[in-house]
């Protein structure tokens, strides 16, 4: 068991220690990049610094280059997600897009306009990548 001065030693390197890691990555995450300091909103510019003001709401936000709009593969998509295409397979009847079946037909327009509208998002979407000249 630890003595009582060897106890009181080990709390003050703690309470030593802790804020100087705090501090840290304080410091590390508000170094200026290539010689110029970004600050939110009202946030003061440290004397002798060149300062880039940004909005108060893009304080917490994930930096653009890290967010990523890719489309999610196959095996980490859900289960849900997955089994969206077995609840119309080997369908008859209305609205089902088959031949067999009263009104079979019915369901090729629906189809056809979900397929359209999958098509035009992602026309749109490869559109918003495009590289500016």
């Amino acid at each position: 068991m630890l003595s009582d001065k060897a106890l009181r030693m080990a709390l003050v390197a703690a309470a030593i220690a802790v804020p100087a890691l705090w501090s840290g990555s304080a410091a590390a995450q508000n170094a200026p990049v290539n010689g110029v300091r970004l600050v939110y909103g009202n946030d003061p510019c440290p004397e002798g610094e060149i300062c880039v003001r940004a909005p108060e709401a893009d304080r917490y936000r994930i930096p653009k280059e890290l967010r990523t709009d890719t489309e999610i593969p196959r095996d980490n998509q859900s289960w849900a997600v997955r089994q969206e295409g077995t609840l119309e397979a080997g369908g008859s009847g209305t609205g089902s897009c088959s031949a067999t079946g009263a009104g079979g037909g019915t369901g090729c327009y629906r189809q056809d306009v979900k397929n359209w509208k999958a098509d035009r998002k992602a026309r749109k979407k490869e559109e918003a990548n495009l590289p500016l000249p």
